[in-house]
């Protein structure tokens, strides 16, 4: 949402054109409605966005009584890019502080909500078992149901499961909006999903997150911001009421073209077969790869 802003200057008013976003991103320095208008000198004509800007402030005050930290990651921080080598020196600092809260309340054991390139998420470290437990009672989901894990790198797959399929078909599918079913290693959390041999790992084409799983330096347990069996939220005020079960909110703005179908999520545990769990919003290009480039056919055996 974009909104006419006039803005004070001596002798004269000049008209501006600016995004929620970019008044979230100052409220983040600005500790009042007051001061941040008195800052920036901004008559705001628009009621909608005044309205929304209450709404900033009123999450604010929420969270701030339930210890919860709500992070707006502006557009500009969210093109971190992933590893030391390549992130560009100009990147917003408040990227880098983000990761920092948002790592340090996954290793206190910490439920967090992240944005990623489907839907939003919940997450947790993997390997503390505690963590896990927390994520199944706030979304008072079902202990048969498994999580999937997420990490930063396409190596990574190869430390917590056990690759059958050629490397490049993983690099063809992730990072993407795709999970792929895999035998899980022995290294991997036994209480994590303990009634399977097989594991659901996710490399989100998204950059905070692949940053967050390569600064946590272990996978993270990740699974819809949602009650369960609710829609999938692509909005942080979608799954406001869980907002006070969590240690840190990262709000990235709207997510993709709300299309709410999540991964595609695909078994490839059996040699030379893939068989569809989940069909996502990836289905058709999954497939295509899956067939045409690596000769895979579908497993219709019942499970």
């Amino acid at each position: 949402m974009r909104v006419i802003v006039w803005r004070r200057l001596p002798g004269r008013l000049k008209c501006y054109f600016v995004s929620r976003e970019h008044v979230a991103t100052k409220l983040n320095d600005i500790l009042s409605m007051h001061t941040f208008f008195k800052h920036l000198s901004y008559f705001i004509i628009s009621r909608s966005f005044r309205n929304s800007l209450l709404a900033i402030q009123q999450e604010r005050a929420m969270c701030k009584e339930l210890k919860t930290k709500v992070l707006y990651l502006s557009p500009q921080s969210q093109t971190v890019m992933n590893g030391p080598s390549a992130r560009p020196e100009e990147k917003l600092q408040d990227g880098a502080d983000f990761l920092n809260s948002t790592v340090a309340a996954l290793k206190r054991g910490e439920v967090v909500a992240v944005p990623t390139d489907t839907v939003y998420g919940l997450a947790c470290l993997a390997q503390n078992s505690d963590a896990i437990k927390r994520v199944y009672d706030i979304k008072g989901r079902n202990g048969q149901k498994p999580l999937a894990i997420c990490v930063g790198e396409i190596q990574d797959i190869y430390k917590y499961c056990k690759v059958s399929v050629k490397k490049e078909m993983l690099e063809d599918l992730l990072p993407g909006p795709v999970t792929l079913v895999l035998e899980r290693a022995e290294v991997l959390n036994p209480d994590l999903n303990p009634f399977t041999p097989l594991v659901g790992v996710r490399i989100p084409d998204h950059a905070f997150m692949r940053r967050l799983c390569q600064m946590c330096g272990e996978p993270l347990a990740l699974t819809s911001a949602n009650i369960s069996s609710h829609v999938s939220s692509v909005a942080v005020h979608e799954f406001q009421d869980l907002w006070p079960r969590l240690a840190v909110v990262v709000d990235g703005g709207p997510i993709g073209d709300h299309s709410r179908l999540g991964s595609t999520v695909v078994d490839l545990s059996v040699l030379g077969k893939y068989r569809i769990i989940r069909p996502g919003c990836a289905f058709s290009s999954t497939v295509d790869v899956l067939e045409h480039k690596y000769g895979l056919s579908e497993d219709t055996r019942q499970q």
